[in-house]
């Protein structure tokens, strides 16, 4: 095969992929290996960026290129975040990466910068309340938790600014990754808050601001050795893997919501009406002015992943058929999806799952129907908010390794009342890094929609009473285990590491804004 090619790099929560596409949006060859997340203690989130990011992407890279690397013509780079990694003079890791919502580690930081520069100032700068997903907390829990680590930290990464880093020597940050640094970037002017950077992040160099497609440096010799990419191509400034998603989707504007399957789930819908609300995140996107509404269920994937490894490692096959065996409702089983905890739209890092109506009839695929069914109840309940905030969604354009299978996309369209174009191929974000790829050299642009084949999935009025009636009892169920959620996270916290209290390590939860979670 002849012509250029543009590689898209996706580092995820459970795997790293890379894909080879061609100037037309064509997959012309794929790689993927797996990896795992480090969860030392109970509400931490870890991965090893030296070995389960870079690592894998020098292996992917060495598969993918096979035959084909003297065709690419440039590089776009995907990956979870946002994540905090701490690195030295040479950019090398201090320490494990702190991950994304999942990781809770900084509650008290939380509380502790919210009341020192201010709810409302944080909201109406940032355009997000801070919480577990925001990075600034984490940085400065890693000043206050880890001074010695922090005394030796020079600079700090996201997951796509560490690839991005290995592969061109450049200390670079694109700005949707950023407008999750809560309090750190300002979302209006598209730049570093100097007065607030001493509060969060002492003493330490933060990174070149950069868009997701701009030329932010070359592949180094060092780089080109160990991928056998060529040297000198040019590479993308790259953005957090949902976002990466929005490029691949072709989503420009409101009206259409993204909704990633993922470890996690997250939702967005691009340029949105709605403007910032503190149940929800506010993020730029490609551009200057650029103002996104998003949200997060904090487990989703987690969740199936965690029942298949207590099943023994089963094929997943088997497991959706016999949770599509059960049936809507899931033979009378109600399942709390809050593993990690939960982001948008309660922010609550102590809430915890829950399995109620379990009788002895019940077997595997019910538990894992349930635990679907309890992402979707989520999915729902975010969406119910992002309408209540402005938002104007009407379909979904779904993607993500949940959304291979028919199940659950099924699923969430039953419970949520919301038809999807449920998006085939291998890694959708992967393909956004490449078309940023594809950007940044002059052969795409931001109106470049590659062609993608998709799978129309509507809604089943037939099971809108049963699951509005389940749903009811999901929003029920949250408000009355979170008293003994919060207890018994605590008491997590306190078994895990000897006698820490909440007050000298993560803190105690953010009481909720209502009794229905605060979306109500």
């Amino acid at each position: 095969m002849t012509g250029d090619l543009f590689l898209g790099l996706d580092v995820g929560s459970s795997s790293t992929k890379a894909v080879l596409v061609g100037p037309d949006g064509a997959v012309v060859a794929d790689a993927r290996l797996e990896h795992d997340i480090s969860r030392p203690r109970p509400g931490w989130a870890e991965q090893d960026a030296e070995r389960d990011w870079w690592g894998d992407v020098v292996e992917v890279c060495r598969r993918v290129l096979e035959g084909r690397a003297g065709q690419v013509r440039a590089v776009g780079v995907s990956a979870l975040g946002p994540c905090v990694l701490p690195a030295g003079d040479d950019g090398r890791p201090l320490r494990p990466a702190i991950l994304y919502g999942i990781d809770s580690r900084a509650s008290a930081q939380v509380e502790r910068l919210t009341e020192a520069l201010g709810a409302d100032e944080i909201l109406a700068r940032c355009g997000s309340r801070l919480s577990s997903q925001s990075a600034g907390p984490k940085i400065r829990w890693l000043a206050d938790d880890e001074p010695e680590v922090w005394a030796a930290t020079r600079r700090v990464y996201g997951a796509s600014s560490y690839v991005v880093a290995r592969l061109t020597g450049e200390y670079v940050l694109d700005h949707h990754s950023a407008s999750h640094w809560a309090p750190l970037y300002d979302v209006h002017s598209n730049a570093w808050i100097d007065e607030w950077r001493d509060e969060v992040a002492p003493g330490v160099l933060l990174p070149r601001l950069v868009w997701p497609q701009d030329q932010c440096g070359r592949v180094s010799a060092e780089a080109a050795a160990a991928t056998e990419l060529p040297e000198g191509i040019p590479v993308a400034g790259g953005s957090i893997d949902s976002w990466c998603e929005v490029a691949a989707s072709g989503l420009r504007g409101p009206g259409e919501g993204l909704l990633v399957y993922g470890t996690s789930m997250f939702l967005l819908e691009v340029d949105s009406p709605a403007r910032s609300d503190p149940r929800l995140w506010s993020t730029v996107g490609f551009t200057p002015g650029s103002l996104n509404i998003a949200a997060g269920v904090a487990s989703a994937g987690a969740l199936t992943a965690w029942l298949r490894g207590l099943a023994g490692d089963v094929d997943y096959g088997a497991l959706y058929a016999e949770a599509a065996a059960a049936g809507p409702g899931a033979g009378g089983l109600l399942a709390l999806p809050y593993f990690a905890g939960e982001r948008t739209p309660l922010f609550d890092p102590d809430l915890r799952g829950a399995i109620v109506g379990l009788t002895a009839a019940h077997g595997r695929g019910h538990l894992f129907r349930a635990l679907m069914e309890a992402a979707a109840f989520a999915v729902r309940h975010n969406l119910e908010t992002m309408r209540d905030a402005g938002t104007t969604i009407a379909t979904l354009h779904s993607s993500g390794g949940g959304a291979g299978g028919a199940l659950w996309p099924r699923i969430v369209s039953d419970v949520t009342g919301v038809a999807q174009d449920v998006r085939q191929g291998p890694s959708r974000a992967g393909v956004g890094a490449a078309l940023l790829a594809a950007i940044c050299v002059g052969s795409a642009t931001l109106q470049t929609t590659w062609p993608q084949p998709a799978i129309r999935v509507e809604p089943d009025p037939g099971h809108r009473t049963l699951y509005d009636e389940f749903y009811g009892w999901f929003r029920e169920l949250a408000v009355a285990t979170r008293p003994g959620a919060h207890a018994l996270a605590a008491w997590q916290w306190d078994h895990s590491h000897g006698t820490m209290s909440p007050a000298a390590g993560r803190g105690p939860a953010t009481p909720a804004r209502n009794e229905r979670g605060g979306s109500s």
